[in-house]
């Protein structure tokens, strides 16, 4: 399943979401002008290495400058290709502004932080073995994912369900297109739990770690607001002037 857009309209320009996106493209165009050699060191150095932090010695001996807890932080900005930079950043583009719109532009700065630390802790204890360099939006955006079922359970995602080579478009309540993606994520990440450290791939238990974070989380930021329902709904057209010739007293509202 791959999300198109949700039917919520946001009520007021999606500047944190807009600049998350943007930080993420101008270091993915950063990365693209690294030789080959000169990236992997980037990656390893800048990527979540749960090894280099549960046994410092190793990080020593293969030449980390320190146990590396600030990738927490910077591996949330790295990408390994175009692919995955662009799936992120489109279920961000898609989820991320009606979470703004709803917490307030500063707190959802802190809320997607928050999140993408939550899950490369869930995916280090999980992990505390590995040498892989772990990178990617993906479990801040996990959160953003979470946060939104909370908060829109009822919104619905147009989505794309490719049936052999028939693209279907269908429109997927959140609560269901949502439930659907994080009991994937679990299941997944349960079958790989008996993988080796050295194993790459989707780091399931990040997503798992960052969509519920977002989910408790949110709670506690967001704006006592009814749930938002789509454009149409919620923002009828009203002609507020009466009719020529007749006064009525009173103005139609919104």
């Amino acid at each position: 399943m791959f999300p198109i857009r949700d039917e919520i309209p946001s009520r007021r320009a999606p500047v944190v979401t807009v600049a998350i996106i943007a930080a993420n493209v101008a270091v993915f165009l950063y990365q693209w002008t690294l030789p080959e050699d000169t990236l992997l060191s980037f990656v390893y150095r800048f990527g979540l290495v749960p090894a280099r932090i549960s046994d410092p010695a190793w990080a020593i001996s293969v030449g980390f400058p320190s146990a590396g807890y600030s990738s927490f932080f910077t591996s949330m900005f790295l990408h390994g290709g175009l692919l995955h930079l662009v799936s992120n950043m489109w279920s961000l583009w898609i989820f991320g502004d009606n979470i703004e719109d709803r917490v307030g532009r500063g707190r959802f700065l802190l809320f997607y932080l928050v999140c993408g630390l939550a899950a490369g802790g869930v995916h280090w204890f999980i992990h505390p073995g590995s040498t892989v360099p772990t990178v990617g939006a993906s479990g801040a955006i996990a959160g953003v994912m979470g946060g939104y079922l909370v908060l829109f359970p009822h919104s619905r995602v147009l989505t794309l369900i490719p049936l052999f080579v028939y693209p279907l478009f269908v429109h997927i309540p959140a609560f269901v297109y949502l439930g659907v993606w994080i009991v994937t994520q679990l299941f997944s990440g349960t079958m790989s739990l008996g993988q080796g450290a050295e194993t790459g791939g989707i780091a399931f238990w990040a997503h798992v770690g960052g969509f519920f974070a977002g989910a408790l989380l949110v709670k506690f930021l967001a704006r006592n607001d009814p749930e938002q329902l789509p454009g149409p709904a919620r923002h009828p057209v009203v002609n507020r002037l009466p009719p020529p010739g007749r006064w009525t007293g009173s103005y139609p509202g919104y």
